[in-house]
């Protein structure tokens, strides 16, 4: 890829820094406006050097990260992890459902009676 080595692509590098599993995964997030750079919505091309603000919303969070390196390449995940500034807000704690059935059975416990069958079934969505 030709250019500046100082900036690359945004979709590339949310790919290097492992923000998103596949190259076309991040390029589908920045098309569809889930990536902010510097606060503005931006395309995959758009490019980012060090000290950018990335913002990435992942289902149901919003990451925030300062980029300290501009990798091209996908690289170790240690070597990932010293490239950004992670400054996202700490992950909601989640709510136990008082009402559900606990997933899995003890073992030798035998065949589930006829209630714990359809508790099943509703817990699973059938």
């Amino acid at each position: 890829m030709s250019g500046d080595p100082d900036r690359v692509r945004v979709d590339r590098w949310l790919w290097a820094v492992r923000v998103y599993k596949t190259r076309a995964a991040s390029n589908d997030a920045c098309s569809k406006g889930r990536v902010l750079v510097n606060g503005e919505p931006c395309k995959p091309a758009t490019r980012v050097r060090s000290g950018d603000r990335v913002e990435a919303r992942r289902r149901d969070r919003t990451v925030v990260y300062e980029v300290r390196e501009p990798l091209d390449k996908r690289v170790a995940a240690a070597r990932a992890a010293e490239a950004l500034i992670d400054h996202s807000p700490p992950a909601p704690e989640r709510a136990l459902d008082p009402h559900a059935v606990q997933a899995g059975r003890e073992r030798g416990a035998g065949r589930p009676t006829k209630r714990e069958r359809r508790q099943l079934d509703r817990f699973r969505g059938r």
